[in-house]
């Protein structure tokens, strides 16, 4: 058996599986589990421990290392599981020494390492970790970390904890990884990180995320399709805004990280804008940009949400104009302040997520609708289904080879993805 990786989580996670194949391979490391784990909410981390006894029971000869921002933030947890071997943090994971060690562990200890946990700490990092790939094993576009951790510390989340401070990947780095990535036939590359427009500001000449937009378009001219993870709009700078405008090879897509639409609630989450700043950005890039699309995370009942204040939520997708939701019932996040903070009963959180999540079926359908009788450039993800400019997914007509670019029509959609011609 081969390694096998179960990532789970963001973006960045998915990136730095690949650097973990990379580096358990070079370590001559088989018959191996690597769970990489998330921590943003309770729920993950038990979807974590709920994959390691799967795992365990499926291949009960394996070697299971987990991994992540969970195994950061709790690695006692995972240590104590019988199932588990080695416990690695976000650190020590992009290492290549880390799986040289626990490679010669396995080979002495047929039964079972000593000193399961190795895991620093993460606030003591004051660089981005390398994570250079050649490829993405089953993808065809490409992650590419650029920024790791984050200075903020909203009171829902405890990812800073899991991921440490912010640090940047420089220009040049970045525009190589672009390049090397682009030789290697990928079209589309998608810029990662923890808090992605907080790009630059640890760099000797703090460079803005716009700027490394830019450079990456003007010295990869080879490249197709650039595209954003995440990013928080209050922080958007101008070079970036100006790069939506004028560069056609940066997707008409971005995700935003707006968590709620009553300005009470956002102080309470300490987050840096107000409801007034989120229209204003989306109605602003939509002018210079019109057919760009939004998506967005919406968290639903957080503490001392009222009915009022959750409307305001509701009402924020038309003002905004969103199209892809990504809603959560909120849940208390041990160690965090907002877990301290007097709760919304769990039958009210429920129902106004799935009040969200009914909204956010209606604006995609939307969507949806508006998209019949274009004509759309098509990433092909598999033989049958692709995404467009927007990264609306659409199912094709006829087997197109994964990876390429093509002009599809649509004739309708199914009320989940486009149809094409």
């Amino acid at each position: 058996m081969t390694v096998d990786i179960q990532t789970f989580g963001c973006r960045l996670n998915a990136s730095e599986s690949e650097v973990i194949r990379q580096h358990a391979a070079t370590a001559g490391l088989e018959n191996l589990v690597v769970v990489n784990t998330c921590a943003v909410t309770a729920e993950a981390v038990r979807q974590a421990r709920q994959a390691i006894r799967k795992a365990k029971r499926e291949k009960p000869a394996a070697r299971i290392v987990v991994t992540g921002c969970a195994a950061q933030v709790e690695p006692q947890t995972f240590a104590a599981m019988p199932e588990v071997d080695r416990v690695l943090g976000n650190g020590e994971k992009l290492s290549v020494e880390s799986w040289s060690a626990a490679a010669s562990a396995f080979q002495a200890d047929g039964a079972r390492p000593t000193g399961k946990a190795m895991v620093g700490d993460i606030m003591a990092a004051r660089e981005a970790p390398s994570a250079a790939i050649e490829a993405m094993e089953g993808r065809t576009r490409a992650f590419v970390q650029v920024q790791n951790g984050c200075n903020h510390r909203c009171t829902f989340c405890i990812i800073p904890y899991g991921r440490g401070n912010s640090r940047s990947v420089p220009i040049d780095e970045v525009v190589a990884q672009v390049g090397r990535l682009v030789a290697n036939g990928y079209c589309e590359v998608v810029l990662t990180g923890v808090d992605l427009t907080s790009y630059g500001a640890d760099l000797p000449d703090q460079p803005r995320l716009g700027r490394l937009v830019k450079q990456i378009l003007a010295r990869v001219p080879e490249l197709a399709r650039l595209r954003l993870s995440s990013v928080d709009s209050v922080e958007a700078d101008r070079d970036l805004i100006d790069a939506f405008a004028n560069e056609p090879r940066l997707m008409p897509h971005l995700h935003l990280s707006l968590q709620a639409g009553d300005d009470l609630v956002l102080r309470r989450m300490k987050r840096r804008h107000l409801r007034a700043d989120a229209i204003a950005f989306c109605r602003d890039l939509r002018r210079l940009r019109p057919d760009i699309v939004f998506g967005a995370d919406l968290i639903a009942g957080f503490p001392t949400e009222t009915e009022g204040m959750f409307a305001r939520s509701l009402d924020l997708i038309d003002e905004c104009g969103l199209t892809f939701l990504h809603v959560f019932p909120f849940s208390p996040r041990p160690g965090t302040p907002a877990a301290r903070m007097p709760q919304v009963p769990r039958d009210i959180v429920k129902d106004r997520a799935r009040r969200l999540r009914e909204k956010g079926e209606a604006v995609r359908r939307a969507h949806l609708d508006s998209e019949v009788g274009r004509v759309r450039r098509v990433l092909v993800e598999t033989h049958a289904k692709g995404r467009t400019e927007q990264f609306t997914e659409m199912r094709l007509s006829a087997a197109v080879e994964p990876g390429r670019i093509v002009d599809a029509a649509v004739i309708g959609h199914d009320g989940r993805m486009l149809i094409a011609a």
